[in-house]
This record gives C-alpha cells, sequence and structure tokens, in this order.
C-alpha cells in the first residue's frame, strides 16, 4: 500500500515502515538510511514529510532557540581543516584571549532578550588550562542560569573530574562535537585523537550533564560516513545534535570544498532525525549560506532546534528572521 499526500503524490511503502519503526522502535540502522537517502534523493519531499511527523510525534511545536558567544577565539593548537581558529592557517578571524565573566553574561542576557531558551560558552583551544578562566567560567554559569537560560559551555577535552565541578556549578550542558565519522577523521583533524573526543563526551556523560555533539557536514565525507556518525551519536545517546554545514572559510585547507546542493542537505537532516529520532536536532552554523531560500524546510525536515544570532567567526543573521520564521511554519519557541 502507498499512503496518499498531497495532488496525487505518494510516499513509498519502506519509508512508511521505517517512519512507523523510528517512532515506535527507535531502530533505524545504517542499512536503513541507506535505503532512506536512495529513496530521499529521489522523492526528497516525502522523506521530509515523513521526518516532519517523528519530530512532530517526539517533539511537538516547540523549537528550542540557543545562543552563543566566542568567549576566547583564534591562536587554537589543534590543525582542524575546516577552523579559521586553527594557528596552523593564515585566515581574517579574530583573535583575543578570555573575555571575563561580564561580556559573557552581558551577551547571555542579550541573547535572552532575542528569545534564546539555552546560551553556550565556547572557547578555542584544546582545553583550558588557566584555573583563574575556570572560577570565572563557574560563575559565569550560575550567573547565566540566573537569567533563566540554560547554560552550557564548550570548552574542549574534558575529564570526569572537572565535568562534576561543572555540574556542581549549576551546568545544564556540555557540548563537544565529533566533526565527522571515526573513518573520515584523519583527513580532517591529525593534533588529537578521536577516540579524546568521544572519551570527553562520556566524561561530560559521567556526571550527570546533558550532552551536545554532533559534526559538520560538508567536509567531503560520504553518505555513508554521514550515517556513520549518526550511528555514533546514536550509541553514545547524546540528547542534542547540533547539525553545522561547511561554510568554506579562505585560508583553510577546505576553503576551495563545493557546497552541497539544498536538496542533499535537507535529505541528510531527514535521515539525521530517523536515526536520532527522539533527540533535539539543531540547526547550526552554515544553514544560511547553504540552505539559502530553503532554510525553513531544514526545520521542516526534522531540525527542532535553531542556533540563533552570530557564530563563532562569523555573522548569524537577525533572530528576528528566525522567530518569524518559526511563527511562519505554525511552531513556537521553547521559552521555559
Amino acid at each position: 500500500m502507498l499512503e496518499v499526500r498531497q495532488e496525487g503524490e505518494v510516499m513509498p511503502d519502506n519509508v512508511l515502515e521505517l517512519k512507523t519503526r523510528a517512532i515506535e522502535r527507535k531502530d533505524i540502522g545504517a542499512e536503513d538510511a541507506l535505503v532512506l537517502y536512495r529513496l530521499g534523493m529521489e522523492r526528497p519531499f516525502s522523506l521530509m514529510a515523513a521526518a516532519a511527523e517523528i519530530r512532530e510525534y517526539f517533539k511537538g511545536k516547540k523549537v528550542n532557540l540557543c545562543g552563543i558567544v566566542n568567549a576566547k577565539s583564534g591562536l587554537c593548537p589543534e590543525d582542524c581543516k575546516f577552523c579559521a581558529q586553527s594557528v596552523h592557517y593564515c585566515t581574517e578571524a579574530p583573535k583575543y584571549p578570555f573575555i571575563g565573566k561580564a561580556d559573557i553574561v552581558e551577551k547571555a542576557r542579550r541573547a535572552k532578550a532575542s528569545g534564546a531558551h539555552m546560551f553556550g560558552i565556547i572557547t578555542s583551544g584544546t582545553r583550558i588550562d588557566d584555573e583563574g578562566e575556570w572560577d570565572e567560567i563557574y560563575q559565569a554559569v550560575r550567573d547565566i542560569s540566573s537569567l533563566g537560560l540554560k547554560p552550557c559551555v564548550s570548552l574542549g577535552m574534558l575529564d570526569a573530574e572537572r565535568a562534576h565541578t561543572l555540574k556542581k556549578a549549576g551546568l545544564y550542558r556540555y557540548h563537544h562535537n565529533l566533526e565527522t565519522a571515526r573513518s573520515y577523521f584523519d583527513n580532517i583533524c591529525t593534533t588529537h585523537e578521536y577516540q579524546e573526543d568521544v572519551d570527553t563526551v562520556v566524561a561530560a556523560q559521567s556526571a550527570g550533564l546533558s550532552t551536545c555533539s554532533g559534526g559538520i557536514i560538508g567536509l567531503g565525507e560520504s553518505m555513508e560516513q554521514r550515517i556513520e556518525l549518526a550511528m555514533t551519536l546514536k550509541g553514545l545517546d547524546v540528547d542534542c545534535v547540533p547539525f553545522n554545514i561547511l561554510n568554506p572559510r579562505p585560508g583553510t585547507p577546505l576553503q576551495h570544498v563545493p557546497h552541497l546542493s539544498p536538496v542533499e542537505l535537507l535529505v541528510t537532516i531527514a535521515i539525521y532525525r530517523f536515526i536520532l529520532s527522539d533527540k533535539d536536532i539543531k540547526l547550526c552554523g552554515g544553514k544560511e549560506s547553504n540552505l539559502r531560500q530553503l532554510l525553513p524546510l531544514g526545520i521542516v525536515a526534522g531540525c527542532n532546534s535553531l542556533m540563533i544570532g552570530d557564530y563563532l567567526t562569523m555573522p548569524g543573521r537577525s533572530p528576528e528572521l528566525d522567530a518569524e520564521m518559526i511563527k511562519d511554519l505554525g511552531l513556537e519557541p521553547v521559552c521555559d
């Protein structure tokens, strides 16, 4: 049987079957995801419609909004080929030391005024080594929480002891991206091991912190490797998956990588919703430059969370436009 959609459009049987499994059993595997990919590239809007039903089943009509601050920029010793903040590449990314608690909290206050539900403190570098900076971060976490925002940090590598201290300070979520699939990671970064990133996520979870971990799509990886990343994140049972899309930065080794088509990106989002059916999937960096006029379909295709405002080294779009987009889609931001 085929489910009739609109004006004669039909949804293939196997998409219907996999949608039901994603909702009832949450057991979509890598082979299932490849089937969805083949079908999705032929019938992208049918796949997106099914993913939208999964999103609404688990997340209703709510969209989480998240703001961030780049609290320490540039001079990172890692050699991630996409990153304008790496000391290994000559880019125009800003370089400045840790900005301190007062500036962080002021940025959080502005994010809340723009509709953010959550606020993240992000620093460049492998890890934080300065105890004075740690003290300011702990206090900033407390102050952000007192504003009525859920505090999040992304501070590089983390051990269990530090994770527990952050939890005691009132931290809600730790963010640490895996960036790409394990099988592709050596093509992107050679200055640390993939397992170190996985161990950081596990350390945060061991302290009872919510975890946010995802990657960047469009680094030159295959669809199989995008699915591999999704399966790794599913195995780690992270709570939120940031969906970033490469916006090639001049001066980095990936500066000439071509953009993926908006439709391929939307199909990828939909596949992530099938695999990570009950997780938050957050549409993040690169969304405007890659999805272009199809940006609202990123929410339709499965994302239930949105990064608003500026990114780490690039300006974002107006939060008012994002609020308008959410309203026009018949959805509403989380506000508690």
